[in-house]
């Protein structure tokens, strides 16, 4: 019975004659037999201890190329992201301790400028009312002035009326007096008696 090794190692056996033992009919002569699983060793590949090699140099060198990739690429621009985060931090921190700063200085500042303007306020209207206590003492003493020199003249000249009119009595009572002791006695009176008896009564 000839032999012949077939395509992928899977032996041949020709028989013409005889059918198979299995007793499959023969196909034109030529007999396949399945190849068996324990020609491969069986099992999962990558516990295969004859790959253990290859698998741990492949290995290797993806380690050797994620490494290289991390460190020349992915941890460089992490780095800088961590140092831009960082400085922009702190110069937000130092922003805000220039912001707080200038607002302290402005509330103190503030806070200067409304007790200047209260001690000014404060001046300004003692001031004023000291002004307007001597302007009135002064209007007041200048009315006061006024309402004497008023006065005065009208007592002046109440007595300057009083004199005309004394005047003016006299020489009526002396006309009246003269008149009256002329029918009395018949004949006029000496007008000095008439007007020595006047002011004597006049005095009195």
């Amino acid at each position: 019975m000839p032999e012949t090794q077939g395509p992928a190692g899977i032996l041949v056996i020709a028989q013409a004659d005889a059918p198979v033992a299995h007793g499959t009919p023969p196909r034109d002569g030529v007999e396949f037999e399945v190849p068996s699983t324990e020609a491969h060793g069986g099992g999962f590949p990558p516990f295969d201890v004859h790959t253990f090699p290859s698998q741990i140099i492949w290995l290797a060198i993806a380690f050797g190329a994620l490494y290289l990739l991390m460190s020349r690429i992915a941890l460089p621009r992490i780095a800088n992201i961590l140092e831009e985060r960082h400085d922009r931090v702190a110069d937000d921190l130092e922003e805000a301790g220039k912001l707080k700063a200038e607002s302290e200085a402005a509330a103190q500042a503030y806070e200067h400028a409304l007790a200047t303007a209260r001690g000014k306020a404060h001046g300004i209207a003692t001031e004023t009312r000291d002004k307007l206590s001597a302007e009135s003492d002064a209007s007041r003493k200048s009315l006061e002035a006024e309402l004497a020199a008023k006065l005065a003249a009208a007592e002046e000249q109440i007595a300057t009326t009083k004199t005309a009119a004394m005047a003016n009595v006299r020489g009526i009572a002396v006309d009246a007096a003269g008149a009256i002791v002329g029918e009395l006695i018949g004949s006029a009176p000496v007008p000095q008696a008439v007007e020595a008896a006047v002011d004597d009564a006049i005095k009195s």
